[in-house]
C-alpha cells in the first residue's frame, strides 16, 4: 500500500508540473522566451530540492506542491530587482542620452508601471501564500486522521484556523490603506474633512499603499529570519566547505569502539541481577539509556557503512581542493558584504537626517567597496547585472544553509529538523515560508550595500558645459557623470525597488538598526562556526528520536 501511495503521488505531483509548465508555454506570447526559460529552470531546481529533504514515509503530494511553488514564488521574486535595475539603466547610452525609443516620458512611464505591476503582482501572491494558502494546507495535514480520513473535515477545521491569519491580512491591509503618505489637514479642520481625506488618500492610490504596508509588515518578519538563518548561513556554508567532513573510517573505528563500550556498561549492569535480585531505578533508568544510545550507534554504524561504499563520498574527498577554493571565495564574498553593510549604516548615521526620516540618503558620502565594484563594472556589460544577480542568489542560497543546519526554531524551541528525506511536509511549509519573507528583506538588504546602485543603475546623465575661448560663440560641451541625487529629475530614473522601499520611513528606521543586528549576529556565527569541529559525514542522518521503521527506508 506504501508503494502504492508513492506511486500515486508522483504520477500526480508530475502531472501537476507538467501543467504548470504547460501554463508557461500557453502565456508565452505574454512574456520573453528568456523570462519563462528561467521560470522552468526555477521551477526544475525547486522540485529537485523539495524531494531531496522531503520524507518519503510522511509526503502527501498538496504539501509538496505547494512547498515547490512557494519556493519557486521566492526565487522568481529574488530575479526581478537585477530586472528593475537593467531596465532603468537600458533605456540610457553610456554617455547618458536616451535611447530613441526611451526618449518619450510616456514610454519610460509604461515600463516604471510594467515593472511596479510585476513587483505588486509577486508581492500579492506572497501575501497570498503567507496568509492563506501555506497556513491553509499546514492545518490540512495537522488535522490529517488515518484511521478516520475524513476530507470534508480536514478541509473545515482547516479553514478554520485559516481565517485567523486571513483576519491578520485584512487589518494589515485597512492600516496601510488608511495611513497617509501625504501631510494631513490642518488642526483647524473638522471631523469629517480629516475622514474624507483618509478616503481620498485611499481612492487616489488605488490601494497600492495597503500593499505596501502588508508587505513591510512581513518584510520586518524576514528581517527576523534573515538576522537568524541568513547571517549563520553565510559563515557555517564556507567553512564547511574549507573544513570539510571527517574521515568516514576513522567515524567508522570510532563509532565501533563506542559500540564496544556501551555494550561491556549494559552487560557489567545486567550481571548485577544474576541471583535474582531486581535492578534499583536508578540502574534501571541507566540501562534504559544506555540501550537507547546503543540502538542510535548502531543506526550510525550501518549509516557509515553505506558511505563509506557511496561514490559521493569518494567524488567528494577527490573534489575537496576545489571546495577548499570555494568556501575561501564565499568567505570572502561574506566578509565584503558585512563591511559594505557597516560603512552604509554608519553613513546614514553621520549623513541621514535621522530615526525621523528613516536614516535615509541620496548617494553615497563614504567609499562602499561594493557599490564602487558594481560601478567600475558597467562599463563591461553585462558584468554589473551579473554580479547583482549573483549577490541575489548568493542571500537565497546561504539562507537555505542556514535553515538546513539550524532547523526550524520558535525563540529557543526547535520545531523541526531540515534532513535529507526525512523532513516533514509541515517543515518544508515552514522552510518556504520563511525563504518568501527573506526574499521581502533581501532587496533592503541589496540597497544597503550598493544603495546608488540600486537606485539608478548604472545611468549616466549628460552636464552641459559653456566652452570656454571668444571663438566658440554659444557653443556648449557636454560631459556625463553618474547619476545621483544631485542629477535633474527627468534625467534619471530612480528603480521602483527603492520606491517601494521608502514608502514608509518607520520600516526604514526599523530596517536600519536590523542591518547592525544583522552584522551582530553575523560575527557571532562566524565565532561559533571557526570554533566548531569537522561535520560528520553522516551529519543530521541519525537522530536518537528517528523510528527503525524510518530508518530501515531511509538505509534501503
Amino acid at each position: 500500500m506504501a508503494a502504492q501511495s508513492l506511486v500515486s503521488e508522483s504520477v500526480l505531483g508530475w502531472s501537476i508540473f507538467t501543467f504548470i509548465l504547460l501554463v508557461f508555454d500557453h502565456f508565452l506570447p505574454l512574456f520573453t522566451t528568456q523570462i519563462v526559460a528561467l521560470s522552468k529552470i526555477i521551477l526544475a531546481f525547486c522540485w529537485v530540492y523539495i524531494r531531496k529533504f522531503q520524507s518519503r514515509q510522511e509526503s502527501e503530494v498538496v504539501s509538496t506542491i505547494t512547498a515547490i511553488c512557494a519556493l519557486a514564488i521566492a526565487l522568481i521574486t529574488s530575479a526581478l530587482l537585477p530586472v528593475d535595475i537593467f531596465l532603468v539603466s537600458f533605456m540610457k547610452y553610456p554617455n547618458g542620452t536616451y535611447k530613441e525609443w526611451a526618449a518619450n516620458n510616456e514610454t519610460r512611464r509604461q515600463i516604471e508601471d510594467t515593472v511596479l505591476y510585476g513587483y505588486y503582482t509577486l508581492y500579492s501572491i506572497i501575501l497570498f501564500c503567507v496568509f492563506l494558502w501555506i497556513p491553509f494546507v499546514y492545518f490540512y495535514y495537522e488535522e490529517r486522521d488515518d484511521d478516520n480520513c475524513n476530507r470534508c473535515s480536514q478541509v473545515k477545521n482547516a479553514l478554520k484556523y485559516t481565517i485567523g491569519f486571513a483576519i491578520v491580512c485584512v487589518v494589515l491591509l485597512l492600516i496601510g490603506a488608511f495611513v497617509p503618505l501625504e501631510a494631513p489637514p490642518g488642526q483647524n479642520s473638522t471631523q469629517w474633512e480629516k475622514v474624507q481625506y483618509l478616503f481620498e488618500e485611499l481612492g487616489s492610490s488605488h490601494g497600492l499603499p495597503a500593499l505596501s504596508f502588508s508587505i513591510s509588515s512581513l518584510t520586518l518578519i524576514g528581517m527576523l529570519a534573515v538576522i537568524t538563518y541568513t547571517a549563520y548561513g553565510m559563515s557555517v556554508l564556507p567553512l564547511n566547505l574549507i573544513k570539510g567532513t571527517r574521515s568516514v573510517v576513522y567515524e567508522r573505528l570510532e563509532n565501533t569502539e563506542d559500540i564496544d563500550d556501551v555494550e561491556h556498561q549494559i552487560e557489567k549492569l545486567k550481571s548485577k541481577c544474576t541471583d535474582g535480585r531486581p535492578l534499583s531505578s536508578r540502574d534501571r533508568h541507566n540501562l534504559q539509556e544506555l540501550e537507547g544510545k546503543l540502538q542510535v550507534l548502531r543506526r550510525r554504524g550501518r549509516h557509515l557503512e553505506i558511505a563509506e561504499r557511496n561514490c559521493c563520498t569518494k567524488v567528494g574527498s577527490a573534489l575537496r581542493p576545489l571546495k577548499i577554493l570555494l568556501g575561501i571565495f564565499f568567505i570572502l564574498v561574506a566578509l565584503l558584504f558585512t563591511i559594505a553593510l557597516f560603512i552604509s549604516n554608519l553613513d546614514k548615521a553621520l549623513h541621514s537626517a535621522g530615526i525621523s526620516s528613516g536614516f535615509i540618503i541620496f548617494g553615497t558620502n563614504l567609499t562602499n567597496p561594493l557599490n564602487e565594484l558594481l560601478l567600475a563594472l558597467q562599463p563591461v556589460f553585462p558584468l554589473d547585472y551579473i554580479l547583482i544577480t549573483v549577490i541575489t542568489m548568493y542571500f537565497v542560497v546561504t539562507s537555505m544553509a542556514g535553515i538546513r543546519n539550524m532547523g526550524i526554531w520558535f525563540f529557543w524551541i526547535r520545531l523541526y529538523k531540515i534532513r535529507p528525506k526525512r523532513t516533514r511536509p509541515q517543515a518544508l511549509l515552514f522552510l518556504c515560508m520563511i525563504l518568501l519573507l527573506i526574499v521581502l528583506h533581501t532587496s533592503y538588504m541589496i540597497y544597503s550595500l550598493a544603495p546608488q546602485y540600486v537606485m539608478y543603475g548604472s545611468q549616466k546623465y549628460l552636464v552641459k558645459m559653456p566652452s570656454a575661448g571668444p571663438a566658440s560663440g554659444n557653443a556648449t560641451l557636454g560631459t556625463s557623470r553618474t547619476c545621483d541625487a544631485d542629477a535633474p529629475e527627468d534625467q534619471c530614473t530612480v528603480t521602483r525597488t527603492y520606491l517601494f522601499l521608502h514608502k514608509f520611513w518607520f520600516f526604514s528606521t526599523i530596517y536600519y538598526f536590523g542591518n547592525w543586528a544583522f552584522i551582530g549576529a553575523f560575527l557571532i556565527g562566524l565565532t561559533v562556526s571557526c570554533c566548531r569541529g569537522k561535520k560528520s559525514v553522516i551529519e543530521g542522518e541519525v537522530e536518537a528520536d528517528d523510528s527503525d521503521l524510518s530508518d530501515d527506508e531511509y538505509v534501503h
